[in-house]
């Protein structure tokens, strides 16, 4: 099976391209298309995970429909069939990988909740006791359950750069008071539903990362959704505080570009097959679980 690792339109505007999706302008909407690409360490991987685009999209629409009476989305259609006519010759690029989505002005924050202790949060608790300037119990471990969730926003790079996490105070000063406790209040009622989902199949949602942007109609869940590549999700029965937990994320693939002692700069290094197939089959594994059903890829 090969990777897409970039689409082709034709006449279609092309918006940009990301570490993952391809943006295009159709008809007064914007179409998503996932690609196969991974990035780690904030390049992409010379080698693509074949099907990864399809899985993580019918993993957000999964989500956006289960998630649709906690937060509007800004789904169209995934239906390549009630696509514009114009995209009817790139049905094959765009068959279970692409969204059509409404435009929208989006926040430029990133919106994470955390009920575990990982990732940059663990870091600054570790230096700080705090994540964003919150501050948290002592004594928590690597991997630790929170006391609470907590809204820990971060700055949406548009450069490829690191995101950096912020206060709450520095949020409110990017999109207003009003805009700051709305999108707090979101992201904390889509992390609870979503985590007592995961629960539910035995998985864990460490934490998650959301985008909202704003239309006609208000506030509106955009972009992916819940996926290994914006989540952490751990297998419950194996959750042990006190270091890395089995995930179902990127993390296998991090993993592997620190063993080979890359310096995390460009260019990017490709995988061999052996990471290329398991992490496929991580993304494979993380859909079935959450779904409940099996993909066609």
């Amino acid at each position: 099976m090969t990777a897409l690792l970039t689409t082709n339109l034709g006449a279609t505007p092309l918006l940009g391209r990301g570490k993952v999706r391809d943006l295009y302008a159709v008809e007064g909407a914007l179409l998503l298309v996932a690609t196969d690409r991974i990035s780690a360490f904030d390049h992409v991987l010379a080698t693509g995970i074949p099907a990864k685009g399809k899985i993580l999209t019918q993993i957000s629409l999964f989500w956006f429909e289960l998630l649709s009476d906690v937060a509007a989305n800004h789904l169209i259609t995934a239906d390549v069939n009630a696509y514009p006519a114009s995209l009817k010759p790139y049905a094959d690029q765009l068959e279970g990988r692409s969204m059509l989505v409404e435009r929208a002005e989006m926040f430029p924050v990133e919106c994470v909740a955390r009920g575990y202790l990982a990732g940059s949060g663990w870091k600054e608790y570790r230096a700080e006791g705090t994540v964003c300037g919150i501050r948290l119990p002592a004594g928590l471990l690597d991997g630790s359950r929170l006391p609470e969730a907590v809204f820990t926003p971060a700055t949406k790079s548009r450069d490829g750069a690191h995101d950096e996490n912020i206060s709450y105070a520095e949020t409110e000063a990017r999109v207003g008071v009003e805009n700051a406790a709305e999108l707090r209040r979101l992201t904390l009622a889509l992390y609870q539903r979503a985590q007592a989902h995961a629960e539910a199949h035995g998985l864990i949602l460490a934490d998650t990362k959301f985008e909202f942007g704003r239309t006609a109609e208000g506030i509106m869940l955009a972009d992916e959704v819940l996926t290994p590549d914006s989540s952490r999700f751990w297998e419950a029965e194996r959750w042990t505080p006190g270091g890395a937990q089995p995930s179902f994320d990127k993390q296998y693939v991090r993993d592997y570009l620190e063993s080979i002692h890359w310096n995390k700069q460009a260019p990017a290094p490709g995988l061999p097959d052996e990471v290329v197939e398991r992490t496929r089959a991580k993304y494979l594994e993380a859909f079935r679980r959450l779904t409940g059903r099996s993909i066609e890829i």
